[in-house]
């Protein structure tokens, strides 16, 4: 999946990034979120894992209100983080990922557990909540390129998407594991092979490249997710029993070895022309 994203539409990024088409007149400096390349869809699996399994250990360690608080605060903090800078900086934008992970976790499992919601039920919702995410980020913004994160409002819309792919990859995740009983392992493997199909999709048959990135991206999810909980549970679950904090751990240290590489290197800073004007120059 990283040709789809690297080959967008270009000449949509372009006209949708001419002053006169941007509200308000504010630009930040470069855009906001990484370029998309192997490294990307590493550490975007690795936060799905690792939130997955942080939650999981939290709210059986805490209180799940603490819990759940906590998940929310750092979520904020990480925002605030992330909106104030004015570029992409690795750290920030992974730390956001990996909150929002937890946190996506977190919602979707208050509302299965904490309300009775079926997971087929909030599956749904979600996809229908990102459907309208989707929906008016373009009617307001004509793009729903991530080459186009470049004023404060289209991060906005970027980051309200992330958020519901995640809840969504969560409860997709929960329907295929428990409600359809396949299991942890059985659901990674299922969605290993749909996070293809927009890579086939895009080579063979021409798929939208905005459309493939987003379908990949919701994959994600559930697919780290199947993993690290797989690895996590007891054997009676399917799973290989190695715990909840372990795995959080293992996956964190890798997450913080990618990130450091990538902050080091640059390998995932957009340097496409749409960055190098008057408001992108570096």
């Amino acid at each position: 999946m990283t040709q789809p994203v690297q080959e967008l539409d270009h000449n949509t990024v372009q006209t949708s990034l001419k002053p006169d088409r941007v509200a308000g007149g504010a630009r930040y400096a470069a855009s906001k979120v990484p370029e998309v390349s192997l490294y990307f869809w590493i550490t975007k699996v690795l936060t799905t894992g690792m939130g997955e399994t942080t939650s999981d250990f939290l709210v059986t360690r805490l209180d799940p209100v603490i819990a759940v608080a906590l998940g929310a605060a750092g979520l904020a903090i990480t925002l605030v983080l992330q909106f104030a800078v004015r570029r992409y900086v690795p750290w920030i934008y992974w730390s956001a990922v990996v909150m929002v992970s937890v946190f996506g976790t977190m919602a979707a499992d208050v509302l299965h557990v904490g309300l009775d919601v079926p997971y087929a039920a909030s599956t749904a919702l979600f996809a229908v909540v990102l459907a309208v995410v989707f929906l008016v980020w373009h009617r307001t913004e004509r793009t729903l390129s991530i080459h186009s994160i470049l004023t404060p409002r289209r991060e906005f819309f970027y980051w309200a998407a992330v958020m519901t792919t995640f809840a969504l990859g969560t409860a997709a995740g929960d329907l295929t594991a428990m409600t359809l009983q396949l299991g942890y392992l059985p659901s990674a493997v299922l969605f290993a092979v749909i996070i293809a199909i927009p890579a086939i999709g895009y080579r063979r048959l021409g798929l939208n490249a905005v459309l493939g990135f987003w379908f990949a991206y919701v994959t994600t999810r559930p697919l780290g997710a199947s993993v690290a909980d797989w690895m996590a549970v007891s054997p009676a679950r399917g799973g290989l029993d190695w715990g909840s904090g372990p795995v959080s751990l293992g996956w964190a240290v890798a997450i913080l070895g990618f990130v450091a590489y990538l902050a080091i290197t640059g390998k995932d800073v957009q340097r496409d022309d749409v960055s190098a004007g008057p408001a992108g120059s570096k």
